[in-house]
């Protein structure tokens, strides 16, 4: 059985021209029952499937998992209040942590992502991640250069620095992730995969699959 109907992403076709909060009152009801709710349960489904992997997970709540569907407009141009996604982080800490053992995943009308790695990365623990893949080159390299990780995620990400501190120089000439300040990847599919019956087992795989590298940068900044 599928997890979310055709209407999720309709939805949010139809919020893109009309992003104001008229609009979204008269449909409220229709956010609450083809989004909100089952969004809601399936974040809860998650966290169970993937406890079974990770029991730090067993405690997590949804609610502690989900972001807002409110932009925050305070600094931004667009001052259209809606976002045109659901999105959550389901691991410990919930979406308070990206640098854990955590899955981040986007659904709506563009794609459906699953995102996993190290985000949003504290100046002292860029330095302790560095210095690891510095020390711990080979076992980082042949993370992000297995078949299966490589097939699947593609190439590891992250805005970078020009320069690095004198120390890691040597190490970023044989390691160019080295200059990364965020470490992350996804797997992406089509917007319509939301209405599959197999999406629930698309995030186990992306997790599983994820798994290793996450575990690297974990021992990496603990």
């Amino acid at each position: 059985m599928a997890y979310f109907s055709s209407d999720f992403n309709q939805f949010f076709r139809e919020l893109a021209p009309n992003n104001h909060k008229d609009w979204f009152d008269e449909n409220r009801k229709r956010y609450q029952h083809s989004i909100k709710e089952p969004f809601q349960d399936f974040v809860a489904l998650a966290l169970e499937a993937l406890s079974i992997e990770n029991p730090l997970i067993k405690e997590v709540l949804p609610k502690e998992c989900i972001f807002r569907i409110n932009r925050d407009v305070r600094f931004s141009k667009d001052k259209s209040p809606y976002k045109l996604r659901c999105s959550a982080i389901v691991g410990p800490g919930g979406k308070k942590n990206f640098s854990g053992e955590s899955l981040y995943f986007e659904f709506g009308p563009e794609h459906v992502r699953f995102y996993a790695g190290a985000y949003e990365i504290e100046k002292e623990n860029l330095q302790k991640l560095r210095e690891s893949i510095a020390l711990n080159g080979d076992e980082f390299k042949s993370l992000y250069t297995d078949p299966i990780f490589k097939n699947y995620f593609g190439e590891v990400r992250g805005e970078k620095n020009k320069i690095l501190p004198k120390e890691l120089k040597l190490a970023g000439e044989n390691e160019p992730l080295i200059f990364n300040k965020q470490f992350y990847f996804f797997k992406q599919f089509p917007a319509e995969m939301v209405e599959s019956d197999d999406l629930l087992n698309a995030l186990k795989e992306a997790y599983k699959i994820s798994r290793p590298m996450q575990q690297f940068f974990n021992k990496s900044l603990s």
